[in-house]
C-alpha cells in the first residue's frame, strides 16, 4: 500500500508541473555526456579564502590525470608565461544499476564512467586577481579570473539563493544569470540545498551546470544538500526508502571538510572577512552537528555569524514544521547571537525575527531595538507552494513574506552593518531590511520595505 501511495503522490506532482509550465526542454542522447575537454568547472571555498581556493572539474575516463595553472592576472596577455602548474587529485565515477529517476522510472546510467579532477591553489595573495585554467596538458578550459578575499575585515557581498531543483535549465538559469548581472562584484554564491530534483541523476546535474555557466567557474560557490540531494542509490534502495547523498557531491564539489567527520563537506564551516559562515546538514545527524555548532559558535572570533541550512527553523509553507531542527539549533542562535539564518526547502518567501517590532511613523520604516537571529526562507526556482500567513505559532513576527516568486538576494557585510536585499527574476526589489550592530553586539533591525 505504502508503494501504491507513493506513486500516487508521485504522479500528483507529474500531473500538476505539467499543467503549471510548458514541457520541460528535452536533451539529446549524449548532452549531459563528459568528454575529454574540462566541464562542470566549478569554483569552492574550502579554506583561507584570502590565500587559497579549490576548483572541481569533470571529464570523460579516456582523461586519466589532469592540472591547474594559475597566474597573477595581468593587462598583459603575457601573464600566462608566469603560469604555476599543479598536478590534480582524480576520482573516478562509475555508474553500475544506480537509479537515474527515482521519482518515475528505473532506467539507470549503466555506461557512465568518468573522472573528477580537484585542486586547491594555496599560497595565493590576498585581495588579488588570478587567472587559472584545467586540463590534461592536452585539452584545456579558458582562463578564467577570480579575486582572492582581504585578510582584514573590509566590505564585501554575496549572493544567497534557495532550492533551484526543477526546470533548472529552463528557468533557473534567467535567475542566476540576473543574480550576477544585479551583484557583479560579489564575492561568492550561497546554495541551501535541492540544487537538483534527483539526487544521483547526471542530467540534472548536467543542467545545473549548464545554467550558471562560467559563473560557477569565476564565482565561488558554497553549498549544503538538501532533502532532494538524497534519494535511493539503487534499485533495491527503494522499498526500504533508504537514501543516500548524491553520489555525484564529493566527487563535483571541494569544500571545507572541518564538521564532522561522518559529513564530509556538507556540514563545515568557512571565516571570510570577519563573518563567520556555517554550513549545517539538515537531513541527518541532527544531535551530533549540534555539539558541533556549539564549538563553533562559542570559537567564533568574529563579530558576525552567519548559518546557512536546507530546512528552516520557522516553516514558510502550509502544512510544513521541523520541530527537531529547531529544539536542537534555535537555543544555540540565541544562546551564541547569531545574526541571520539562510533556508530553502518551502518554496515561498518568509522573514522576520523574535524581538517586538516598534514602529517608526516618522520615516516610514520600522524598527526592531535588540533584534534577535533574523530567519529566512527563499526559494530560487519556478516550483512554488502557498506561504503561512504569520509565525503566530512559532511566536515570533513574520515580518515579509510572499509567494509565486523566483527570488535571489544580495548580501552586504560592511563593518557594523549588514545590509540586506531580494530580488526578483526581472530585477525588481521585494525584500530590505539592515542590521545596525552596537559595541554591545546588539543588533537594531531596520526594515526598508
Amino acid at each position: 500500500m505504502k508503494k501504491i501511495a507513493f506513486f500516487i503522490f508521485a504522479l500528483s506532482l507529474s500531473i500538476i508541473t505539467a499543467q503549471s509550465f510548458p514541457e520541460k526542454s528535452e536533451f539529446t542522447k549524449q548532452w549531459s555526456a563528459p568528454k575529454q575537454t574540462p566541464d562542470h568547472i566549478l569554483l569552492n571555498l574550502s579554506g583561507d579564502p584570502s590565500s587559497s581556493i579549490s576548483v572541481t572539474w569533470r571529464t570523460s575516463r579516456q582523461i586519466t590525470s589532469g592540472f591547474g595553472e594559475i597566474a597573477i592576472a595581468k593587462a598583459d596577455a603575457k601573464f600566462v608565461i608566469n603560469a604555476k602548474r599543479i598536478e590534480a587529485k582524480t576520482t573516478n565515477l562509475k555508474y553500475s544499476n544506480v537509479v537515474n529517476n527515482y521519482l518515475t522510472s528505473k532506467k539507470t546510467f549503466k555506461n557512465l564512467n568518468h573522472n573528477y579532477h580537484s585542486i586547491t591553489f594555496e599560497d595565493l595573495e590576498p585581495n588579488t586577481t588570478y587567472a587559472y585554467r584545467v586540463g590534461d596538458g592536452k585539452f584545456w578550459s579558458e582562463w578564467i579570473q577570480f579575486t582572492t578575499a582581504e585578510k582584514t575585515n573590509m566590505p564585501f557581498s554575496f549572493i544567497y539563493v534557495g532550492d533551484a531543483q526543477n526546470y533548472i535549465y529552463d528557468l533557473w538559469s534567467r535567475l542566476i544569470r540576473e543574480g550576477y548581472k544585479k551583484a557583479p562584484e560579489a564575492n561568492f554564491i550561497i546554495h541551501v540545498g535541492d540544487l537538483i530534483d534527483d539526487a544521483h541523476n547526471e542530467e540534472e546535474w548536467h543542467e545545473w551546470f549548464a545554467a550558471g555557466g562560467w559563473i560557477h567557474r569565476t564565482l565561488p560557490s558554497l553549498a549544503i544538500p538538501g532533502n532532494h540531494e538524497y534519494r535511493p542509490l539503487f534499485n533495491k534502495d527503494i522499498p526500504l526508502r533508504k537514501k543516500t547523498l548524491s553520489i555525484q557531491w564529493n566527487h563535483q564539489f571541494t569544500l571545507p571538510e572541518n564538521g564532522i567527520d561522518a559529513l564530509p563537506e556538507t556540514s563545515y564551516f568557512i571565516d571570510y572577512q570577519g563573518v563567520r559562515f556555517i554550513a549545517l546538514n539538515s537531513n541527518e545527524k541532527i544531535d551530533e552537528q549540534t555539539i558541533w555548532l556549539e564549538e563553533t559558535l562559542k570559537n567564533n572570533p568574529h563579530e558576525w555569524a552567519i548559518a546557512f541550512l536546507h530546512h528552516p527553523i520557522f516553516s514558510a509553507s502550509t502544512s510544513r514544521d521541523n520541530p527537531k531542527r529547531r529544539q536542537a539549533w534555535k537555543p544555540l542562535f540565541d544562546k551564541y547571537g547569531v545574526d541571520l539564518v539562510l533556508q530553502g526547502h518551502d518554496h515561498s518567501y518568509a522573514r522576520g525575527s523574535s524581538s517586538l517590532i516598534e514602529d517608526n511613523l516618522s520615516t516610514g520604516t520600522n524598527t526592531k531595538d535588540a533584534a534577535g537571529t533574523v530567519y529566512v526562507v527563499s526559494v530560487s526556482g519556478p516550483k512554488q507552494y502557498d506561504v503561512k500567513k504569520d509565525w503566530k505559532e512559532y511566536d515570533i513576527s513574520l515580518d515579509k513574506s510572499g509567494q509565486d516568486k523566483q527570488l535571489f538576494q544580495v548580501i552586504t557585510v560592511d563593518n557594523n552593518k549588514l545590509s540586506y536585499k531580494s530580488y526578483t527574476a526581472v530585477g525588481d526589489l521585494f525584500d530590505s531590511f539592515e542590521l545596525i550592530k552596537n559595541s554591545d553586539g546588539i543588533n537594531t533591525l531596520i526594515n526598508n520595505f
